[in-house]
């Protein structure tokens, strides 16, 4: 299998944040890697993994970093690949990092989910990707359907609870 999307921390201590990406992105049967890289203490390890990404056959990469977050814009200025960047929570509830991530030179452009947001950065992945996938668009679908059914069941629920001021 080759990888289509590339899940790069800055540390294993990221891992319990974007193992949501990594859940979501095996339930969709997406083919994916996952490695920690450093930008402060590997600068050329992301320098390689950055201009080698895309011969490898990957075709998003989603970053995540916390403090300084300097991983997914370093990442974004060595390769043209969609690189979509994790804000981790740590210091200054994650404020910090999502500050870096977020305020990007112009030509680098990184995409930005909201702190400790994996599970949406993956679905961003998974949407670019089917752009161009049809059968990866269906499973989106699928998923996305899911989404819609899950709150008309919760809506029914509600319906279903009877207080006497309650008038629906």
């Amino acid at each position: 299998m080759i990888p289509l999307v590339s899940i790069i921390m800055g540390s294993t201590s990221d891992l319990p944040v974007m193992e949501k990406a990594a859940k979501f992105l095996n339930d969709l049967r997406i083919p994916f890697e996952i490695n920690a890289l450093s930008a402060h203490r590997t600068p050329e390890a992301v320098e390689s993994f950055a201009k080698n990404a895309k011969s490898k056959g990957i075709k998003v990469i989603i970053a995540a970093a916390g403090m300084a977050a300097h991983l997914p814009g370093v990442i974004a200025a060595s390769t043209t690949l969609p690189v979509i960047g994790v804000p981790i929570k740590s210091t200054l509830d994650g404020m910090d990092a999502l500050l870096a991530i977020a305020q990007m030179p112009p030509g680098i452009p990184v995409a930005t989910v909201a702190i400790n947001g994996a599970l949406n950065a993956a679905i961003l992945a998974v949407q670019m990707l089917a752009l161009s996938d049809s059968d990866i668009d269906s499973r989106l679908k699928l998923y996305k359907d899911g989404l819609k059914l899950k709150i008309e069941k919760a809506n029914e629920d509600l319906q279903a609870i009877k207080l006497e001021y309650k008038c629906n």
